[in-house]
Protein backbone atom coordinates (compact mmCIF):
# COMPACT_ATOMS: atom_id res chain seq x y z
CA UNK A 1 0.00 0.00 0.00
CA UNK A 2 1.30 3.74 -0.89
CA UNK A 3 0.80 5.99 1.37
CA UNK A 4 -0.03 9.12 -1.01
CA UNK A 5 -2.99 10.05 1.01
CA UNK A 6 -1.63 9.08 4.81
CA UNK A 7 -3.97 10.72 7.83
CA UNK A 8 -6.19 12.27 4.93
CA UNK A 9 -9.97 12.08 5.41
CA UNK A 10 -12.27 11.51 1.98
CA UNK A 11 -16.12 12.06 1.97
CA UNK A 12 -16.98 10.45 -1.31
CA UNK A 13 -20.95 10.63 -2.29
CA UNK A 14 -22.29 8.16 -4.44
CA UNK A 15 -19.68 6.14 -3.32
CA UNK A 16 -21.68 2.79 -3.38
CA UNK A 17 -21.07 1.74 -6.98
CA UNK A 18 -20.08 2.48 -9.82
CA UNK A 19 -16.93 5.18 -10.07
CA UNK A 20 -17.46 6.45 -6.35
CA UNK A 21 -17.18 2.93 -5.23
CA UNK A 22 -13.57 2.52 -7.23
CA UNK A 23 -12.39 5.87 -5.96
CA UNK A 24 -13.11 4.95 -2.65
CA UNK A 25 -11.08 1.63 -3.28
CA UNK A 26 -8.30 3.59 -4.22
CA UNK A 27 -8.31 6.20 -2.04
CA UNK A 28 -8.15 3.71 0.90
CA UNK A 29 -5.34 1.78 -0.93
CA UNK A 30 -3.21 5.28 -0.66
CA UNK A 31 -3.95 5.49 3.16
CA UNK A 32 -6.69 7.25 2.71
CA UNK A 33 -9.62 6.80 5.93
CA UNK A 34 -12.87 7.17 3.46
CA UNK A 35 -16.40 7.68 4.32
CA UNK A 36 -18.72 6.88 1.71
CA UNK A 37 -22.13 8.23 0.84
CA UNK A 38 -25.47 7.01 -0.81
CA UNK A 39 -29.04 7.23 -0.76
CA UNK A 40 -29.33 3.55 -1.56
CA UNK A 41 -29.12 2.41 1.87
CA UNK A 42 -28.31 -1.54 1.38
CA UNK A 43 -25.94 -0.44 -1.53
CA UNK A 44 -23.92 1.54 0.50
CA UNK A 45 -23.52 -0.58 3.31
CA UNK A 46 -22.84 -3.76 1.74
CA UNK A 47 -20.13 -2.00 -0.23
CA UNK A 48 -18.90 -0.19 3.00
CA UNK A 49 -18.30 -3.50 4.10
CA UNK A 50 -16.66 -4.68 1.15
CA UNK A 51 -14.28 -1.86 1.10
CA UNK A 52 -13.96 -1.84 5.31
CA UNK A 53 -14.99 1.99 5.50
CA UNK A 54 -17.36 4.02 7.03
CA UNK A 55 -20.30 5.12 5.10
CA UNK A 56 -23.76 7.54 5.95
CA UNK A 57 -26.68 7.62 4.09
CA UNK A 58 -27.56 10.76 2.68
CA UNK A 59 -29.65 12.64 0.19
CA UNK A 60 -27.42 14.85 -1.62
CA UNK A 61 -30.21 17.21 -2.98
CA UNK A 62 -30.74 17.50 0.89
CA UNK A 63 -29.27 20.88 2.64
CA UNK A 64 -30.22 19.03 6.34
CA UNK A 65 -28.64 15.73 4.94
CA UNK A 66 -25.39 17.76 4.18
CA UNK A 67 -24.99 19.33 7.58
CA UNK A 68 -26.00 16.07 9.88
CA UNK A 69 -23.54 14.56 7.33
CA UNK A 70 -20.47 17.14 8.13
CA UNK A 71 -21.73 17.22 11.62
CA UNK A 72 -21.44 13.64 11.94
CA UNK A 73 -17.68 13.49 10.68
CA UNK A 74 -16.66 16.18 12.70
CA UNK A 75 -17.91 14.43 15.93
CA UNK A 76 -16.80 11.09 14.98
CA UNK A 77 -13.18 11.23 12.84
CA UNK A 78 -12.80 15.28 13.54
CA UNK A 79 -12.03 16.66 10.16
CA UNK A 80 -11.82 15.91 6.38
CA UNK A 81 -9.75 16.98 3.99
CA UNK A 82 -11.13 15.55 0.78
CA UNK A 83 -14.43 15.58 -0.88
CA UNK A 84 -15.00 14.17 -3.56
CA UNK A 85 -18.82 15.42 -5.15
CA UNK A 86 -19.54 12.18 -7.21
CA UNK A 87 -23.03 11.69 -6.97
CA UNK A 88 -25.61 12.30 -10.15
CA UNK A 89 -27.84 11.33 -12.64
CA UNK A 90 -28.35 11.25 -16.04
CA UNK A 91 -31.02 13.23 -18.06
CA UNK A 92 -32.27 12.16 -21.52
CA UNK A 93 -33.85 14.62 -24.18
CA UNK A 94 -32.94 17.80 -26.35
CA UNK A 95 -34.19 21.39 -25.65
CA UNK A 96 -37.94 20.31 -26.78
CA UNK A 97 -38.79 17.25 -25.50
CA UNK A 98 -37.21 17.46 -21.65
CA UNK A 99 -40.01 18.36 -19.40
CA UNK A 100 -39.46 21.21 -16.68
CA UNK A 101 -39.83 18.22 -13.92
CA UNK A 102 -36.80 16.44 -15.53
CA UNK A 103 -34.61 19.65 -16.12
CA UNK A 104 -35.36 20.72 -12.39
CA UNK A 105 -34.37 17.06 -11.00
CA UNK A 106 -31.02 16.82 -13.11
CA UNK A 107 -30.10 20.49 -11.68
CA UNK A 108 -31.43 19.68 -8.12
CA UNK A 109 -28.82 16.14 -8.09
CA UNK A 110 -26.19 16.85 -10.19
CA UNK A 111 -25.50 20.83 -9.59
CA UNK A 112 -27.30 21.64 -6.49
CA UNK A 113 -25.62 18.39 -4.44
CA UNK A 114 -22.25 20.20 -5.40
CA UNK A 115 -23.15 23.90 -4.27
CA UNK A 116 -24.24 22.05 -0.79
CA UNK A 117 -21.51 19.92 -0.48
CA UNK A 118 -18.86 22.45 -0.92
CA UNK A 119 -20.75 25.18 1.22
CA UNK A 120 -21.18 22.86 3.85
CA UNK A 121 -17.95 20.49 3.84
CA UNK A 122 -15.90 23.96 3.90
CA UNK A 123 -15.62 25.24 7.16
CA UNK A 124 -14.54 21.63 8.62
CA UNK A 125 -12.14 21.52 5.59
CA UNK A 126 -10.48 24.97 6.77
CA UNK A 127 -10.54 23.72 10.14
CA UNK A 128 -8.22 20.33 8.55
CA UNK A 129 -6.09 22.28 6.54
CA UNK A 130 -4.62 20.50 3.09
CA UNK A 131 -7.94 20.00 1.88
CA UNK A 132 -8.94 19.54 -1.86
CA UNK A 133 -12.44 19.59 -3.32
CA UNK A 134 -12.70 17.16 -6.35
CA UNK A 135 -16.08 17.84 -8.08
CA UNK A 136 -17.07 15.19 -11.01
CA UNK A 137 -17.90 16.61 -13.92
CA UNK A 138 -18.35 15.19 -17.43
CA UNK A 139 -17.01 15.40 -21.29
CA UNK A 140 -20.53 16.98 -21.44
CA UNK A 141 -19.76 19.78 -19.12
CA UNK A 142 -16.84 20.43 -22.13
CA UNK A 143 -18.62 18.99 -25.67
CA UNK A 144 -22.00 19.31 -25.56
CA UNK A 145 -24.58 17.00 -27.51
CA UNK A 146 -28.17 17.40 -28.93
CA UNK A 147 -29.94 14.95 -26.85
CA UNK A 148 -28.87 15.17 -23.44
CA UNK A 149 -29.55 19.11 -22.61
CA UNK A 150 -30.25 18.79 -18.95
CA UNK A 151 -27.26 16.72 -18.61
CA UNK A 152 -24.91 19.14 -20.54
CA UNK A 153 -26.24 22.05 -18.81
CA UNK A 154 -25.71 20.43 -15.53
CA UNK A 155 -22.62 19.43 -15.80
CA UNK A 156 -21.02 22.36 -17.28
CA UNK A 157 -22.27 24.55 -14.66
CA UNK A 158 -20.30 22.31 -12.13
CA UNK A 159 -16.96 23.14 -14.24
CA UNK A 160 -18.00 26.91 -13.61
CA UNK A 161 -18.79 26.65 -9.84
CA UNK A 162 -16.16 24.57 -9.22
CA UNK A 163 -13.78 27.58 -10.46
CA UNK A 164 -15.72 30.13 -8.39
CA UNK A 165 -15.52 27.60 -4.91
CA UNK A 166 -11.89 28.21 -5.93
CA UNK A 167 -11.02 31.30 -6.17
CA UNK A 168 -13.57 31.95 -2.62
CA UNK A 169 -11.17 29.65 -1.25
CA UNK A 170 -7.95 31.06 -2.43
CA UNK A 171 -9.14 34.29 -1.22
CA UNK A 172 -10.27 33.02 2.37
CA UNK A 173 -7.81 30.46 2.92
CA UNK A 174 -4.57 28.76 0.76
CA UNK A 175 -5.55 25.59 2.98
CA UNK A 176 -8.25 24.35 0.38
CA UNK A 177 -8.20 23.76 -3.41
CA UNK A 178 -11.76 22.61 -5.59
CA UNK A 179 -11.10 21.31 -9.58
CA UNK A 180 -13.43 19.59 -11.95
CA UNK A 181 -12.79 16.00 -13.20
CA UNK A 182 -14.20 15.37 -16.62
CA UNK A 183 -14.88 11.84 -17.59
CA UNK A 184 -15.40 10.01 -20.36
CA UNK A 185 -17.79 7.20 -21.25
CA UNK A 186 -16.35 4.74 -18.82
CA UNK A 187 -17.21 1.27 -18.35
CA UNK A 188 -19.55 1.53 -14.75
CA UNK A 189 -22.89 -0.45 -14.78
CA UNK A 190 -25.03 2.31 -15.05
CA UNK A 191 -23.15 2.80 -18.79
CA UNK A 192 -23.06 -0.67 -19.39
CA UNK A 193 -26.99 -0.97 -18.42
CA UNK A 194 -27.37 2.37 -21.18
CA UNK A 195 -25.50 -0.36 -23.67
CA UNK A 196 -27.29 -3.13 -22.97
CA UNK A 197 -30.79 -1.49 -23.21
CA UNK A 198 -30.02 0.63 -26.21
CA UNK A 199 -32.05 0.13 -29.32
CA UNK A 200 -28.85 0.04 -31.60
CA UNK A 201 -27.16 -2.75 -31.24
CA UNK A 202 -23.98 -1.39 -32.35
CA UNK A 203 -24.27 2.30 -29.83
CA UNK A 204 -20.95 0.77 -27.64
CA UNK A 205 -19.02 0.75 -30.56
CA UNK A 206 -20.50 4.24 -31.73
CA UNK A 207 -19.32 5.60 -28.62
CA UNK A 208 -15.54 3.81 -28.70
CA UNK A 209 -15.52 5.51 -32.46
CA UNK A 210 -15.65 8.76 -31.17
CA UNK A 211 -12.62 8.45 -28.51
CA UNK A 212 -9.28 8.38 -30.29
CA UNK A 213 -7.52 5.63 -28.30
CA UNK A 214 -10.03 4.11 -29.44
CA UNK A 215 -11.80 2.24 -25.92
CA UNK A 216 -14.31 3.07 -22.69
CA UNK A 217 -12.30 4.34 -19.83
CA UNK A 218 -12.58 1.68 -17.11
CA UNK A 219 -13.46 3.20 -13.35
CA UNK A 220 -9.98 3.04 -12.36
CA UNK A 221 -8.92 5.20 -15.35
CA UNK A 222 -10.73 8.23 -13.05
CA UNK A 223 -10.09 6.78 -9.52
CA UNK A 224 -6.35 7.25 -10.66
CA UNK A 225 -7.07 10.85 -11.49
CA UNK A 226 -9.23 11.53 -8.36
CA UNK A 227 -6.62 10.57 -6.37
CA UNK A 228 -3.95 12.47 -7.94
CA UNK A 229 -6.35 15.34 -7.58
CA UNK A 230 -6.98 14.52 -4.13
CA UNK A 231 -3.02 14.08 -3.16
CA UNK A 232 -0.48 16.82 -2.44
CA UNK A 233 1.04 16.22 -6.09
CA UNK A 234 -1.52 18.36 -6.97
CA UNK A 235 -1.15 20.83 -3.95
CA UNK A 236 -0.44 24.30 -6.81
CA UNK A 237 -3.67 22.99 -8.97
CA UNK A 238 -7.00 24.98 -8.35
CA UNK A 239 -9.41 26.21 -9.95
CA UNK A 240 -9.30 23.77 -13.30
CA UNK A 241 -10.52 20.72 -14.82
CA UNK A 242 -8.71 17.59 -15.27
CA UNK A 243 -10.38 16.15 -18.67
CA UNK A 244 -9.59 12.00 -18.69
CA UNK A 245 -11.83 11.56 -22.43
CA UNK A 246 -9.02 9.20 -24.36
CA UNK A 247 -8.07 12.25 -26.70
CA UNK A 248 -12.00 13.16 -27.35
CA UNK A 249 -11.93 16.75 -26.53
CA UNK A 250 -8.44 17.39 -28.73
CA UNK A 251 -10.66 15.98 -32.11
Amino acid sequence: MSERLKNKVALITGGAQGLGKEMARCMISQGAEVVISDINEDTLIEAAKELSCDYIILDVTSADHWQKAIAQIKKDIGSLNILVNNAGMGGGGDVESTDLELWELVHKVNLDSVFMGCKYSLPLMRESGNGSIINISSMSGIVASHNTSAYNSSKAAVRHLSKSVALHCAKSTNLVRCNSLHPVFTRTAMVQSMIDSAPERNIEQKLIQQIPIRKLAEPIDIANAAVFLASDESSFITGTELIVDGGLSAT
